[in-house]
């Protein structure tokens, strides 16, 4: 799967993620990461204030965000998202399922006992270079052939706009170390 586990390590890969719950029978599991040279606290509003018609998701704007650009800077205005809030994504809006600064933030799509259960998690770990941001995604589709959409295209797509994603919040929240 493109972009499957994408700089994380063994430890990151094979260890637990905030949010690993929320989406317990997940199919499709993939754990990407970054090192972000700012604290987690520098880190974090720039996570929170993310969402359509919002700050945007930091990735492929003309294809995520129909064209705007992504903030460039932290609002004050979108930082009210606490857990249960809705995240606008665009078409589909996700559940803040998990708010907790600045180590964490999960969105969440569908429930975890029906037809799509969907989690992106982003773990914000100190690091001594400033910040290990861990993100996992985590899905399962119980439809005829979801198996095939989560991996032929919701894995890979995912993988691709995340990594784009992790790039942006490293370079607007500090700058990414030579070894992320």
């Amino acid at each position: 799967m493109w972009f499957g586990d994408w700089r994380a390590t063994t430890d990151e890969i094979e260890g637990a993620v905030v949010g690993d719950d929320l989406c317990v029978d997940a199919r499709t599991v993939a754990t990407r990461c970054v090192t972000i040279t700012a604290p987690p606290a520098e880190v974090f509003p720039w996570i929170r204030q993310m969402g359509f018609g919002r700050a945007g998701w930091y990735s492929y704007d003309w294809l995520d965000n129909l064209g705007r650009r992504s903030a460039t800077v932290v609002h004050p205005e979108w930082q009210d998202v606490v857990a249960g809030s809705i995240v606008p994504g665009g078409p589909a809006s996700f559940t803040a399922a998990v708010v907790d600064p600045p180590r964490a933030f999960v969105l969440q799509f569908g429930r975890p006992d029906g037809r799509m259960c969907f989690t992106l998690a982003y773990e914000l770990r100190p690091h001594p270079a400033g910040t290990r941001l861990v993100t996992r995604m985590r899905t399962r589709i119980r439809v005829p052939g979801g198996f095939l959409v989560e991996r032929g295209f919701l894995g890979p797509g995912d993988g691709l706009m995340v990594r784009r994603q992790l790039r942006t919040l490293a370079q607007r929240a500090g700058t990414a170390s030579p070894s992320s």
